[in-house]
């Protein structure tokens, strides 16, 4: 991708984004990106992520797409927010600091509260802290520094992901009951541990596998799951194929080669080359929860803590995502059209509702 102005513009419009913010301050080091997508709904919200990405293009692509993303997560779920994202330009173990991260929230309070800044890969609640003490803007931070926050944001996530699977089960079974089921975690952070927790408790038979083999190791010895080295996850049958890291596992390639019925987890972004891959697994009878409808848990914490609402409203919302994904399966049956472009479509109606209301 050139990096002119046209390009990029027409990269925005292509995806019908309203604004690009560019933060460079050398003193410090900071290089980071502010997407906002749509604030037809509310305010952008999106998580501040920190990576070594290798050019600017590159940030710029993610900070887009993550955007996007947010803005139908909001939409679908039913939250009055709109979609962003932060990125910064650099390896989060290395060139992350106080004062960096502080310096952005300067650059976030200066968009006099368009967007609302939250966790993501490369950044903690610590990190947030520090954004904090420059802009009120924040969502995700710990209880101990705002009363009305949530806590851990990653019990959320896999709330939502544990009801999206139990809806596909539901659609495909004829019930929601995961004892018995084979499923596959693909990434065991914080989000796929307690996801594991959870499908374990209710006596699922379930499968682990990381790109760090000591850390699937002790996931699986922990809940007495059986480890699956991290090349072999598409060997294997499997009821659900839950992926909870990094996107992009699911492809038009591994979708030829994938052996399991259910796909849902909470790894953003799992389909790449979106179209393609939703119509070759909507042709092989697979079914995807899709990804920003079933993980938007921690979203819905971070809505709450907005608006001051406690953890049982959080979790009365979430409970919810069972039935938003049953009816994109719904939709998905009744037009023959990939579970994908069904969920699309349900966002995008709800954000053309609400604009007439807003004109």
């Amino acid at each position: 991708m050139s990096t002119s102005q046209n390009s990029i513009f027409e990269l925005m419009s292509q995806s019908g984004h309203q604004n690009l913010f560019f933060c460079n301050d050398e003193l410090v080091g900071l290089k980071a990106i502010v997407a906002i997508h749509d604030t037809t709904l509310g305010p952008a919200i999106g998580g501040v992520r920190m990576l070594p990405y290798e050019t600017t293009e590159e940030a710029i692509e993610d900070a887009l797409r993550l955007s996007k993303a947010i803005t139908y997560k909001s939409a679908i779920t039913g939250l009055n927010l709109g979609g962003g994202s932060a990125v910064i330009i650099g390896n989060s173990r290395l060139d992350k600091s106080e004062v960096l991260l502080r310096r952005l929230g300067q650059f976030i309070e200066g968009l006099n509260g368009n967007f609302i800044a939250s966790l993501d890969v490369g950044t903690t609640q610590r990190d947030l802290e520090y954004i904090y003490t420059e802009t009120e803007h924040v969502a995700g931070l710990p209880k101990a520094i705002h009363g009305s926050g949530v806590g851990d944001t990653s019990i959320f996530a896999a709330q939502g992901v544990y009801f999206g699977i139990k809806a596909c089960l539901k659609e495909l079974y004829g019930s929601e009951n995961v004892a018995g089921k084979k499923v596959i975690v693909h990434g065991v952070g914080s989000v796929g541990e307690r996801l594991i927790a959870m499908l374990r408790e209710e006596n699922a038979r379930v499968y682990v596998s990381d790109i760090t083999e000591e850390k699937m190791l002790k996931v699986a010895a922990k809940y007495k799951a059986e480890p699956i080295p991290y090349n072999e996850v598409f060997d294997h049958e499997f009821d659900v194929y839950s992926p909870c890291a990094l996107g992009g596992t699911v492809n038009p390639e591994s979708a030829q080669k994938m052996q399991c019925k259910i796909i849902a987890g909470s790894a953003n972004n799992q389909l790449k080359d979106e179209v393609t891959t939703s119509t070759i697994l909507h042709e092989r009878g697979i079914l995807y929860a899709p990804d920003y409808l079933i993980n938007a848990g921690a979203l819905i914490s971070c809505y709450s803590e907005i608006q001051n609402y406690g953890v049982d409203h959080t979790e009365f919302v979430i409970k919810n995502i069972y039935n938003a994904t049953r009816d994109v399966l719904k939709k998905s049956k009744e037009e023959n059209i990939s579970t994908f472009e069904a969920a699309n479509r349900i966002a995008e109606k709800r954000i053309q509702d609400i604009k007439k209301i807003k004109r």
